[in-house]
């Protein structure tokens, strides 16, 4: 099954990222530049220099899944991140392109495993 839920957490990678790179090399940016684990299943993001490609790479059961999309028209707004990780609707709204200058988050109820997965 190829789906990206929001128990997931996702990262984007800050730097432009040449879109000829495949699994090995993806994942090894997730390694040695973003000292995350890969293989954990979080989804990572990278976008092309001319931003207007992006790919998203993720572990499932048996191997890696890349998910790419390219526009043909317009580019990805890069959104300013604290600590690099965005959430599924925050992703959702990059791929669709919709670009968000002024966010605040309103207090939601945030149950035991939510916290668990943030402190991990």
């Amino acid at each position: 099954m190829f789906a990206l839920t929001a128990a997931q957490r996702f990262f984007l990678y800050s730097e432009p990222v040449d879109m000829r790179k495949s699994f090995d090399a993806l994942s090894g940016i997730v390694t040695g530049y973003m000292g995350k684990d890969a293989l954990s299943g979080d989804v990572y993001i990278f976008i092309g220099k001319s931003r207007d490609k992006i790919k998203l790479l993720v572990w499932e059961k048996a191997g890696f899944v890349l998910y790419y999309k390219r526009l043909e028209s317009g580019t990805f707004h890069l959104p300013k991140l604290q600590d690099g990780s965005l959430s599924y609707s925050e992703l959702c709204l990059l791929i669709e392109g919709v670009e968000v200058e002024v966010t605040h988050r309103r207090k939601r109820y945030v149950g035991l495993q939510e916290k668990s997965a943030t402190l991990a």
